[in-house]
C-alpha cells in the first residue's frame, strides 16, 4: 500500500471517530429533558402544569322511565285445530268424482265427493211405488167398509165380516205408514251418495281416487277447522294460584300471544285464555291451559310448536330501562349511572322482570329520570369521565385543541419510552 492511501485511511478514521463523539456529547432532547426535570423539581413551569385532562369517553345514555308494565308468564305451546273431521262414506259404492282440491278451504254443506247413485235411486223409486200400491189397497178397503156399514143395519152383513173389513183398513194404513218410512230411508241413502262437508275448514291430502270402490271404512279426506284455532300450553303448578286470581280479578279474558320458536316476534296476537284444566299432572307438576285465536290469516297451523306469552297482570308505574344497560357482576346486577359531574358510578340494581325483548323493569336501585349507560360500558370504570350521547347519536369529531392535547400526550409517552 502506498503512502498516499495510508494517509487517506487515517483521515477517514479520524472523521468517523469525531462524528461519533459529537453525537454522544449532544444527544437529542437531553438538554430539554434536563430542563424539564429541573422545572418539574423547581415548581410549576411549562412542564409542571401536570397531566393533561383525560378526554371524556363517549357513551350512550338513556333515562329511567316510568310506565305501566305488563307481567307475563311464558310457556311452550302446541297449536290444535278447533275441530278435525275424518270424512268417510256412509254408503258403499263406486266413487264417481271428487269435488275439492287438496288444501282447499271448504264451507259447511259443500259437496266433497259423489258415489254412484243408481242403485239407491232404484231403491227409492221402488219404495215410492210400494207406497202407491198400498194406498190403492187402503182406498179399496175403506170403500168396502163404508158400504158394509150402510148394509149392516138391514142384516145383510154379519158383525164378523164388518170387523174383518175394519181390521183390513187398519192393516193397509199401517202398510202405507211403513212405505212412507221406507221412502224416507231410501231418500237418505240416496242423499249419502253425495258426501257433504260437515264443517268449515281446510281439506288435507285425499285418501282415495275416483273410480275406486269405497265402503263405510274408507277415508276420503280429513278436514281441519282453522277459524278459530286453539293453542294448548302448560305452566308449573306454582303459577296456578296466580293465573286463577288473574282470571277472577279480570273482567275480560286474559290476553295470550303466540311467538315463534326463538321468541323473536309474535306470530299471532289477540288470543284469549279459555280453559284452565281441572287437574294437575302429577308426573310433571304442571297444569294445562287452552287459549283461542281468531287466526284470520292462517298464521297458526295445527301441530305447530309456538312460544306462548300469557299476560296475568299489569304493574302501574314500573321503572324501565334497556336490558343492555344491566351488567352482571360478582355481587349481582349493576348499571353504570351517570352523575351530575359527568362521571359514572357502579349502581347495584335488582331486575324485577323482562319488558318485551329489549327492556327490563327495575325493582330497586334506580329512580325515574336517572341516566344509565346503555352502550360503551366496556371502556368505563367507576369515576370515569364520560360524554353522554343520545341513542343513535354519532360522537362529534375531535376539535383542534383536543387533537393537539392528544398529540402532546403521545409525544411525551413516546419520549419516555425512548429515554427508558
Amino acid at each position: 500500500m502506498s503512502r498516499f492511501w495510508k494517509i487517506a485511511l487515517i483521515v477517514i478514521a479520524v472523521i468517523i471517530v469525531g462524528g461519533v463523539g459529537f453525537r454522544l456529547l449532544h444527544k437529542p432532547g437531553e438538554g430539554q429533558g434536563g430542563q424539564a426535570a429541573g422545572n418539574g423539581q423547581g415548581g410549576p413551569g411549562k412542564g409542571g402544569e401536570g397531566k393533561d385532562k383525560e378526554a371524556p369517553v363517549p357513551v350512550t345514555v338513556e333515562p329511567v322511565v316510568k310506565r305501566d308494565v305488563p307481567v307475563y308468564l311464558t310457556a311452550l305451546g302446541t297449536v290444535q285445530a278447533l275441530n278435525t273431521v275424518t270424512i268417510n262414506p256412509q254408503v258403499s259404492g263406486q266413487l264417481m268424482s271428487l269435488k275439492f282440491k287438496e288444501g282447499q278451504e271448504v264451507k259447511q254443506g259443500d259437496v266433497l265427493a259423489e258415489i254412484d247413485p243408481r242403485t239407491f235411486q232404484a231403491n227409492y223409486q221402488q219404495a215410492v211405488g210400494k207406497k202407491a200400491q198400498d194406498e190403492a189397497l187402503l182406498a179399496t178397503a175403506r170403500a168396502n167398509l163404508a158400504r158394509s156399514q150402510n148394509l149392516a143395519p138391514q142384516g145383510y152383513i154379519s158383525k164378523q165380516d164388518l170387523d174383518t173389513q175394519r181390521n183390513q183398513v187398519s192393516q193397509y194404513q199401517a202398510a202405507v205408514a211403513a212405505d212412507v218410512a221406507a221412502i224416507a230411508s231410501a231418500q237418505v241413502q240416496l242423499g249419502f251418495t253425495k258426501v257433504i262437508s260437515p264443517i268449515d275448514g281446510v281439506t288435507g291430502i285425499r285418501g282415495v281416487d275416483p273410480g275406486n270402490l269405497v265402503t263405510t271404512t274408507s277415508t276420503i279426506v280429513t278436514i281441519t277447522q282453522l277459524h278459530p284455532i286453539y293453542v294448548m300450553f302448560t305452566l308449573p303448578e306454582q303459577n296456578l294460584e296466580m293465573v286463577r286470581n288473574a282470571v277472577r280479578d279480570s273482567s275480560t279474558p286474559l290476553a295470550v300471544t303466540a311467538l315463534d320458536r326463538v321468541d323473536a316476534h309474535p306470530i299471532a296476537d289477540g288470543g284469549e285464555l279459555k280453559v284452565i284444566d281441572n287437574q294437575i299432572d302429577t308426573t310433571t307438576g304442571t297444569f294445562r291451559l287452552r287459549s283461542q285465536f281468531a287466526n284470520e290469516k292462517n298464521d297458526l297451523w295445527p301441530g305447530q310448536f309456538v312460544n306462548v306469552r300469557l299476560q296475568v297482570r299489569t304493574v302501574a308505574g314500573g321503572l324501565v330501562i334497556p336490558s343492555q344497560a344491566v351488567q352482571r357482576g360478582p355481587d349481582g346486577d349493576y348499571v353504570y349511572q351517570m352523575q351530575a359531574d359527568s362521571t359514572v358510578k357502579m349502581q347495584p340494581v335488582k331486575v324485577a322482570g323482562e319488558v318485551g325483548d329489549s327492556h327490563v323493569m327495575i325493582g330497586t336501585g334506580l329512580k325515574e329520570g336517572d341516566q344509565v349507560v346503555t352502550e360503551g360500558q366496556f371502556r368505563l370504570k367507576p369515576g370515569s369521565k364520560v360524554k353522554g350521547l343520545k341513542p343513535g347519536e354519532v360522537p362529534a369529531a375531535p376539535t383542534a385543541e383536543e387533537l393537539q392535547q392528544q398529540g402532546k400526550k403521545g409525544q411525551r409517552n413516546g419520549g419516555g419510552r425512548r429515554g427508558g
